[in-house]
């Protein structure tokens, strides 16, 4: 299995994402027999080479013969089921999905209502189906991705003029690690980030990998003095995925449940690989907790100083851990027409726990029933 690095030099869109990774190898034959897999009809998708400011560089274009220009997110849910093969689907769906719970989110509407305007088209198909078959041959299992830039302004669509980035590109960036930019409208679209969200990308630097190929996709808006292009570094994972990260620990003894609760989350949401609290006795048969916290190294410091502000605690220990994280991924399953993900790895499969629980709901079944159908047992 293999790693994909994607540095957002300048933003990233679906078609900047596709056209990086066919310069990195992916076949563009499997690509088109994947999207057409899907029944859509009345397109072309072609590849040409570009130069750009002295880098060269792949843009990926659609053309379109048919004047179908927008659809409702469950009819490109549905042709994106039909795609061969199945794990491309389920990625594919994934991403889809996630546009349309945010559109609808946004619009006060169910998600298999949501009709998409700017995203219904060709375009968006092609290129959610494409990436996503892009990554299965490569043999990507798992992606990093680099801060995404943000852009200034604003950005026209068919409700008008709306601040960047887009509501719904908002939306679906939650969690993910972005940056300021000194660019003037859209640098990331929608569609990237439902496929960012869709094959679980980490913001987080990758582990040791060893190089295997580099590609380079350009944007279709020229930029007067940097090339408009996204990266992705295609290789694969040393030592295991082994890496040297930090543990932060202090002993306290006058905190409350509530508070300890609190800041625990509050460490995730900074940044914080984990967090986690052990009961201890400290001097004199004092009850206690030791606060823990795994952390990238060059984010300790920052994550140490959260732990004093919020614990008010006098003091922090750090030291340096081993960790080898096996490889894995996220696809989507049905349990009796309800949408549960689970996390794959090397020796088998885990449902997500609020998956099982929304599901477990809707069916009026047991969450245990549930997680064991997710499960494949």
């Amino acid at each position: 299995m293999r790693i994909c690095v994607v540095s957002p030099f300048t933003g990233l869109a679906g078609d900047m994402l596709l056209a990086a990774l066919v310069d990195a190898g992916a076949p563009a034959d499997r690509i088109r027999a994947a999207v057409a897999s899907s029944g859509l009809t009345g397109w072309d998708l072609r590849v040409e080479s570009l130069l750009t400011h002295g880098l060269t560089a792949a843009r990926a274009l659609v053309a379109v013969t048919d004047d179908a220009t927008s659809r409702s997110a469950a009819e490109l849910i549905a042709m994106a089921g039909r795609v061969e093969p199945a794990p491309v689907a389920e990625r594919a769906v994934a991403a889809l999905r996630a546009i349309a719970e945010a559109e609808g989110r946004l619009h006060g509407e169910p998600p298999e209502r949501v009709h998409l305007h700017e995203l219904g088209g060709h375009d968006t198909l092609v290129d959610v189906i494409g990436v996503c078959a892009a990554l299965h041959a490569l043999d990507v299992s798992t992606v990093y991705c680099g801060a995404l830039p943000l852009g200034t302004g604003t950005v026209r669509t068919a409700h008008g003029v709306l601040p960047c980035p887009a509501p719904a590109t908002a939306a679906l960036l939650a969690g993910a690690r972005t940056v300021g930019s000194d660019l003037d409208g859209e640098t990331v679209t929608p569609t990237a980030a439902a496929l960012l969200k869709a094959v679980s990308a980490r913001f987080e630097p990758p582990p040791e990998f060893r190089l295997l190929a580099t590609g380079y996709g350009a944007g279709t808006r020229p930029l007067p003095d940097r090339p408009n292009v996204a990266v992705v570094y295609l290789g694969e994972p040393g030592d295991a995925g082994a890496r040297t990260l930090v543990v932060l620990e202090t002993n306290l003894d006058d905190v409350t449940g509530e508070v300890l609760g609190h800041v625990v989350g509050e460490l995730l949401s900074a940044g914080a690989l984990d967090a986690w609290i052990s009961p201890v006795t400290m001097k004199k048969g004092r009850p206690a907790h030791v606060l823990h916290v795994l952390a990238e190294p060059e984010h300790a410091a920052r994550l140490g100083d959260l732990v004093l502000a919020e614990t008010g605690s006098l003091g922090l220990r750090e030291y340096p851990v081993r960790r080898t994280a096996l490889a894995r991924e996220t696809e989507t399953v049905d349990v009796l027409g309800m949408p549960v993900r689970r996390k794959r790895g090397p020796h088998g499969a885990k449902p997500e726990h609020d998956d099982v629980v929304a599901a477990a709901r809707e069916l009026g079944l047991p969450a245990r029933v549930v997680a064991t159908i997710a499960a494949g047992r």
